[in-house]
């Protein structure tokens, strides 16, 4: 295993100290933080090349430390392998969808905690070819992470308090983030982001419009219609059809309202 730097993420102080055991006898630089906020700042700070991370932290779990993590420029190419007792499917998935790389399930196996952090290790690949790394402000990787989230979830999206706890926010700085960043609130960014996803179905597919609709969550082709017509002053039957014919403004041109 070549020598590198592993962040360790874990409220238990026996998982750590196992997991500290195993890394200092393969000669790995070690850093350890005991909650997910601690975690976070320490892997945009020290740049590990991989991060073991417990899921069942207090406060902000692992799941949304991982969407953090993703969603800023400075970590987001850093391996995340999650710690868990939990090994069901529906787990392991959720963590798969938040940016996970790999599971260790708990209680630990030395040999397979070992072979799964050195294969990582020598996955990552460098950050850039020497350019400058973007540096995000908080809100900015809050916003990116919410709004990964949403367009994963067009058709049915979480309320404002779920998404925000899913982020380990919440639902007031979720929305100040939105309306600094985006000029509107978070659903009002979102109905914004259904209709852009609608507008480009409609326009660049054959997809039928009842598919559309079902899909992105309208309640019934009808509603999907009027708020089609509403955004772009047709509805989607009419916009198609003068697409079709190359009469229609470009994809993405917005008509004036």
């Amino acid at each position: 295993m070549a020598p590198g730097h592993v962040l360790l993420i874990d409220d238990s102080t026996v998982d750590l100290q196992l997991l500290m055991d195993l890394m200092t006898l393969r000669g790995l630089r070690l850093s350890v933080a005991f909650d997910g906020e601690r975690g976070y700042d320490r892997a945009v700070v020290q740049q590990p090349g991989l991060i073991l991370l417990d899921v069942g932290l207090p406060g902000m779990n692992g799941y949304s430390v991982c969407r953090l993590l993703k969603a800023n420029p400075l970590t987001q190419h850093i391996p995340v392998i999650f710690l868990t007792v939990a090994a069901d499917l529906d787990s392991r998935l959720e963590g798969f969808a938040a940016g996970g790389a790999d599971y260790i399930a708990k209680p630990f196996a030395a040999q397979e905690v070992l072979a799964r952090v050195g294969v990582h290790l020598l996955r990552r690949l460098p950050v850039s070819d020497g350019s400058t790394a973007v540096i995000a402000s908080s809100d900015t990787v809050l916003l990116t992470a919410a709004q990964r989230l949403l367009r994963e979830q067009l058709a049915s999206p979480p309320e404002l308090d779920v998404l925000a706890r899913q982020l380990g926010s919440n639902r007031r700085r979720l929305n100040a983030a939105f309306q600094a960043l985006c000029g509107q609130p978070v659903f009002g960014w979102f109905r914004e982001e259904r209709l852009r996803r609608a507008h480009e179905l409609v326009c660049r597919s054959s997809v039928a419009l009842s598919e559309i609709a079902a899909t992105l969550g309208y309640a019934s082709p009808a509603t999907f219609s009027r708020a089609f017509g509403a955004r772009y002053g047709l509805p989607p039957r009419e916009m198609r059809v003068l697409v079709q014919a190359g009469r229609a403004p470009p994809v993405g041109v917005v008509p004036v309202r």
